[in-house]
């Protein structure tokens, strides 16, 4: 079996630890005689994988009994729309920073339900390089919650150190850096992240939810739009994403097993200084547009000297086993993903690359 280094920003890699217990299972899920995508949502043997993949990831985060976390569907995209059919309404406003594409698109559906401001931008010419510092922030102390993206996959940047917004709670998006490092949730209202990047496969969103957020809820939210149908039933009020769920547990307990988040973050901080530093170390070759204290340790991107350099670069990478670095169609350049998934070896690899290629053709 052939395993190429992936790099793509989403669906991004899955580790082959739990590729491997998922097709050792696939026909006979726990003894059950059946597989995982078989068995009914409502029977006593997926309840307790459901559980305890709600469990894993309370423990790994370290959230307390006040959060409730949520198994959903329709990826972060829902999301946009869900918390402000959920939390604003006539006379309610949010704040939202934007930091990337993905803010973006949140705030428009906050817009197209209720009312939102920008509260900061980073935009210049239609690009993001950095993030925005605490006193570059307009804030509403009134807003009903204060919502960012914690790391901008297109673009590279990411929150090192979060916003302070005083008692508006945190509402964010962590599709892409998600258990990849260690941070304190209490100020968070509610976060969220699509699978696909950080957590499994695509198919199931995990949302966090804090009570107090519960009570702020709106009247008239469609039943299956609104969190306490989704609380009250365990997030079994329609059928899961059974599949993507054994998967995200299989991820859970690799992690837990390696060390939980500070030793995942140990090793994306080691990963992100050898490949940034390589960046750094040959600077007449690869640049990077991103200012240095909002680099992502989750999204890598630079450019090379020429378009044509950079084509030879993703070209000649592919034929080295180095999938999915090119970047962005609406930026261009390179783009290096390494997830939880790709692990300090791996970077290594490509690192060695990127020298050998600098040096045949610097």
């Amino acid at each position: 079996m052939a395993r190429v280094h992936n790099y793509y920003a989403g669906p991004a890699a899955l580790r082959i630890e739990a590729l491997e217990a998922a097709k050792e299972e696939l026909l006979d899920f726990r003894g059950t005689g059946m597989s995982v995508m078989e068995i009914s949502h409502r029977s006593k043997e997926y309840d307790a994988l459901h559980n305890e993949t709600i469990d894993l990831f309370k423990e790994l985060v370290g959230l307390g009994d006040n959060f409730k976390v949520l198994l959903l569907q329709g990826g972060a995209s829902l999301q946009f729309a869900m918390i402000p059919m959920n939390f604003l309404g006539e006379g309610k406003s949010a704040d939202y920073i934007l930091t990337g594409t993905w803010g973006k698109k949140a705030i428009k559906e906050a817009n197209i339900i209720a009312s939102a401001r920008i509260a900061a931008t980073t935009e210049k010419d239609g690009v993001f390089f950095n993030i925005p510092k605490q006193e570059d922030l307009d804030l509403d102390g009134n807003a009903v919650y204060c919502h960012i993206t914690s790391n901008n996959t297109i673009f590279g940047t990411q929150w090192r150190t979060f916003p302070d917004t005083g008692s508006v709670p945190l509402v964010a998006d962590m599709s892409s850096d998600i258990l990849s490092r260690r941070f304190d949730p209490a100020p968070f209202g509610l976060f969220y992240a699509g699978a696909q990047k950080n957590l499994g496969p695509a198919g199931v969103t995990v949302v966090a939810v804090r009570e107090d957020m519960l009570e702020k809820i709106n009247e008239n939210v469609p039943t299956l739009l609104n969190y306490q149908t989704h609380v009250g039933k365990n997030s079994l009020f329609n059928t899961p994403p059974c599949f993507a769920i054994y998967m995200v547990n299989q991820g859970l307990n690799w992690l837990k097993g390696r060390g939980g988040l500070d030793a995942m973050e140990e090793e994306n901080n080691k990963k992100a200084k050898l490949i940034y530093g390589t960046i750094e170390g040959t600077p007449d070759f690869f640049t990077s547009p991103i200012e240095p204290e909002s680099r992502s340790n989750m999204n890598v991107v630079f450019r090379l000297p020429s378009e044509d350099l950079e084509k030879k670069f993703v070209a000649e990478g592919a034929e080295a086993g180095f999938m999915g670095l090119k970047g962005h169609r609406s930026v261009g350049g390179i783009r290096v993903s390494m997830y939880n998934a790709n692990m300090l070896d791996s970077v290594k690899d490509i690192v060695n690359f990127m020298k050998d290629f600098a040096q045949k053709n610097g």
